[in-house]
């Protein structure tokens, strides 16, 4: 049973409990920051992106560059750049570095933060563009210069078009995201792989469960991605004052790290609106900690401003736990910490911890 690691990359040092400091671009961090995703074993990172950040495409280039077998995840909000040429920028990409980058397409859950980049339409209507910006991607992609396409819908008119630059195998990864009833119905029909915040196992088994339904009205069948923030140490007993300390300090700087990821004087609770973090807020409500190690005051902390349900426990513990996400129908695992640097480092035990448990797992003879 193979799983994909995603990490996540920024080019300086900045998380709930750390403030940023010096250049917003620092690209001597970022360079060792993706190179140490790859020396813990890492398959991705992820490329996040907001209207105040800085260029993902330069930033996914960057990473490329400096690292030898590393994929990116670049994150993408349809709506501001045409989608023919958004085909061609990850094509071009895809050229350069064969098969290591993917699209985590982003339609937007945050009026005020689409509204900084010029952007009015509603909820609803942005994740219908979303569908119809991924019709005319994959044509893109698969267009030739003797296979040439039109298109007409709400959002976009395009006529005659193709590209002398496509992805090898006419396809790259599509991610995609979002707990409403409009994200599951466009994610079903166009994703690949659906990406899921960190709730508790039957939480995670419902949203599978949901999607998958979605899904096969298309004849698909998705995989799924769960993102944790494992926080481990050498026992339990360390782990949990480790945590302790971090809800701490996340609990002090709560609106300055989420007006620094957002921008605009964001509040934390400003993310109430969004159908994912209601569901996470729900859960702390119901229990700080759910399936014996899953921990949800820092989520309840933030307001649920990302994904931000932590694992706690030691290497071995947090390594059984995205086990258990694994055998619930993760395919892939995105994990960040509160230290970035360090924490991909200390990760590399995890991973490695996980993928020999499953393939023991696989290796072991079946009983009669």
């Amino acid at each position: 049973m193979s799983v994909e690691f995603i990490g996540h990359v920024f080019p300086h040092e900045q998380s709930e409990t750390i403030a940023p400091s010096g250049p917003i671009v620092q690209p001597d961090y970022l360079r060792e920051l993706a190179k140490a995703h790859e020396a813990s074993g890492f398959d991705r990172v992820l490329i996040p992106h907001s209207s105040s950040m800085v260029d993902g495409f330069i930033i996914a280039d960057q990473t490329l560059n400096a690292t030898e077998r590393l994929g990116v995840l670049l994150a993408h909000r349809p709506g501001f750049v045409a989608p023919t040429q958004v085909a061609r920028k990850y094509a071009t990409i895809d050229a350069f570095h064969p098969g290591r980058i993917a699209m985590h397409v982003i339609s937007g859950g945050d009026d005020a933060d689409q509204a900084r980049d010029g952007d009015w339409i509603d909820k609803p209507s942005r994740y219908r563009r979303s569908g119809e910006f991924l019709e005319i991607v994959k044509q893109e992609w698969s267009s030739t210069s003797s296979e040439h396409f039109d298109h007409e819908g709400e959002f976009y008119k395009v006529k005659d078009a193709w590209s002398t630059v496509t992805p090898a195998g006419g396809h790259i990864p599509i991610y995609f995201g979002g707990a409403s009833t409009d994200a599951v119905r466009v994610g079903a029909e166009h994703a690949d792989v659906y990406a899921v915040w960190g709730e508790p196992l039957s939480g995670f088994r419902e949203r599978i469960d949901q999607i998958q339904s979605a899904a096969a009205e298309h004849d698909r069948k998705l995989r799924f991605s769960v993102s944790l923030r494992p926080i481990v140490a050498d026992t339990e007993e360390e782990a949990w004052a480790e945590g302790r300390e971090i809800l701490e300090k996340t609990e002090e700087r709560a609106s300055q790290y989420v007006n620094s990821m957002i921008g605009g004087g964001k509040e934390r609770g400003s993310f109430r609106t969004n159908e994912g973090s209601q569901r996470l807020l729900a859960f702390a409500e119901e229990n700080e900690v759910h399936d014996e190690r899953l921990w949800t005051a820092l989520a309840k902390a933030t307001g649920a401003a990302g994904n931000s349900t932590a694992l706690v426990g030691s290497y071995e513990q947090v390594a059984d736990s995205l086990i258990e996400y694994v055998h619930a129908g993760a395919d892939t695992l995105l994990i960040r910490g509160y230290e970035p640097y360090a924490d991909t480092v200390r990760y590399g035990e995890v991973i490695s911890i996980v993928r020999s448990k499953l393939a023991a797992r696989e290796e072991a003879p079946v009983s009669a």
